[in-house]
């Protein structure tokens, strides 16, 4: 009765078996990568070709090598990921030609570890025994070496791809200061590093994180200056993480910071080799992904969004300037709309009276009461700022500046609008391009519309009870432990001297208390004197 009245039963039945096969498919596809190289050279070529479906950028080459040809050999590599000249001149020249009058009268393992240690001009050679390690070095742009009768085979060094080169940074350019900025190759960004901090202490350590993508993942830091805990904490974190894909620094972030419901960044990212250094200076950790010029460092606190590498280079009454300007641009793009709002809809009496009547007038032919119209053209210059970024960058800018002015103006003589309003919205858009980071600028984007909301409802005392609850959110974050609002809350006198006044640099001798506590010192300098 069962079998016949219930015809869904046999679909029921197969669908809860599909997960299950699926799974053992999928162990077993892990497992057929994981076998061992055999000591059959054809067969090994073979199982190459097929786990790689005869992909045509996979170049396979067996040939023979000796004084008769006795020694049989494959390599394997990638076109466009390899270095097509070091193959012919470093390998295949060296075992096919230059070799060939030399007696390799030898057993196989003996003549394996001949042509690894007396025979190949290649810097880098690593013993692989399985095919998983295998495929990720070929897939990576290295030559695999073969050997008929050995079950091991050779991943040599042969890495060469086409890159962007290193160029001045594109998102935190500078007056002063240098113009190199990261690049998409993860030993170029490492490279650039070095040649900046020459200590030995200088440690970088490499993992591969993403199943199908298999991507490098590397944290620098100074042993000795970075705090071991904060180093075991990211080291765990990393490696939690299990995932198919890593394809920019975005998916690290993501998934090891502390606090995942926060507009406020916890994790920094910069593309300026000479930010990442100063910081690994500060005892922080630099996280850098191949595929990707963005560096990811911390911890971060909130004070470092505000800070600009320019900073250093500048006088330091010059730098505190511009820092005090930022504060400033601070509130003035968080603030301003709601305030207007509150202000022209519930605090009249606050204003002067001839304010008051030239504002009213301005408002006399607008429909829209101030929430909807700050609303309105909030939501219009993000349409713009974002189709700017989006167009060809040889017009992307003026698309972005002739549609705000056309469109303001516009909106100005068709009553939509008033003309306040206008000038309100672009003091807030030119107060938020002043942040040296955008993760920061783009946290106040989204707030400035709930304080908004907030102003339209409850006037000013909706703005304070936002800033409250906003003050009391940034003291709840952290990142990799430390308090988001160091240091001002825990105060820290010491670290006043590079918070929002600048110090000259004589002064700056010691470390940020809280990021390292291993060696806090930064040397012995005097304040300059004139001769006498």
């Amino acid at each position: 009765m069962n079998q016949s009245g219930n015809p869904n039963s046999s679909k029921t039945k197969n669908q809860n078996q599909n997960p299950v096969q699926s799974q053992n498919r999928s162990k077993d596809s892990k497992n057929h990568q994981t076998k061992l190289i055999t000591p059959d050279l054809q067969y090994n070529i073979e199982h190459i070709k097929k786990t790689l479906g005869n992909s045509s950028d996979i170049v396979i080459r067996d040939f023979q090598a000796g004084k008769n040809g006795e020694i049989k050999l494959g390599i394997v590599y990638t076109d466009g990921l390899t270095d097509s000249a070091s193959i012919q001149d470093l390998i295949l020249d060296t075992l096919m030609v230059q070799i060939r009058n030399t007696d390799l009268d030898v057993a196989v393992p003996d003549c394996f570890e001949l042509i690894k240690s007396h025979t190949l001009p290649v810097g880098g050679i690593v013993e692989i025994t399985d095919f998983q390690k295998l495929f990720n070095h070929v897939l990576s742009g290295d030559t695999m070496l073969l050997m008929d009768g050995s079950p091991k085979g050779m991943a040599l060094g042969s890495r060469d791809w086409v890159d962007r080169g290193v160029q001045e940074p594109s998102s935190q350019t500078v007056v002063r200061g240098p113009k190199d900025g990261f690049t998409e190759t993860l030993r170029t960004n490492t490279a650039l590093i070095r040649r900046r901090i020459k200590d030995p202490n200088l440690w970088l350590e490499t993992k591969q994180i993403g199943e199908k993508t298999q991507t490098d993942v590397a944290i620098m830091y100074l042993k000795g200056v970075a705090n071991d805990k904060t180093v075991s904490e990211l080291q765990s974190r990393l490696n939690r993480i299990n995932i198919d894909a890593i394809l920019e620094s975005g998916y690290i972030e993501e998934l090891i910071q502390d606090e995942v419901y926060t507009p406020f960044p916890t994790i920094y990212n910069t593309e300026r080799p000479d930010a990442v250094a100063a910081a690994i200076l500060e005892g922080r950790i630099a996280i850098m992904v191949d595929g990707t010029p963005f560096v990811l460092i911390v911890p971060a606190l909130m004070v470092h969004f505000f800070q600009s590498s320019e900073d250093y280079y500048q006088r330091a009454d010059i730098a505190t300037l511009i820092r005090v300007l930022r504060y400033l641009s601070f509130f003035l793009a968080l603030l301003t709309p709601s305030l207007y709002v509150a202000v022209s809809t519930f605090h009249q009496e606050m204003l002067p009276t001839p304010l008051l009547i030239s504002l009213a007038s301005q408002r006399e032919g607008v429909p829209f009461p101030a929430f909807v119209e700050a609303m309105l053209m909030e939501v219009v210059f993000e349409i713009l700022r974002e189709a700017g970024v989006r167009m060809p960058r040889a017009i992307g800018s003026s698309i972005s500046i002739v549609g705000a002015l056309v469109i303001g103006q516009a909106a100005v003589e068709a009553g939509f609008v008033s003309a306040t309003m206008v000038i309100i919205v672009s003091l807030t858009a030119i107060c938020s391009f002043v942040f040296p980071a955008n993760s920061m600028a783009s946290a106040f984007r989204m707030l400035r519309f709930l304080f908004m909301i907030l102003a339209a409802t409850f006037g000013l005392f909706g703005i304070i009870l936002g800033l409250i609850v906003m003050v009391l959110h940034l003291n709840s974050l952290r990142s990799f432990g430390l308090p988001y609002l160091a240091p001002n809350a825990p105060f820290i006198l010491q670290d006043q001297k590079d918070n929002i006044i600048r110090m000259p640099h004589w002064s700056l001798l010691k470390r940020p208390r809280l990021i390292s506590k291993n060696d806090t010192d930064r040397g012995d300098v005097s304040s300059p004197k004139p001769p006498r």
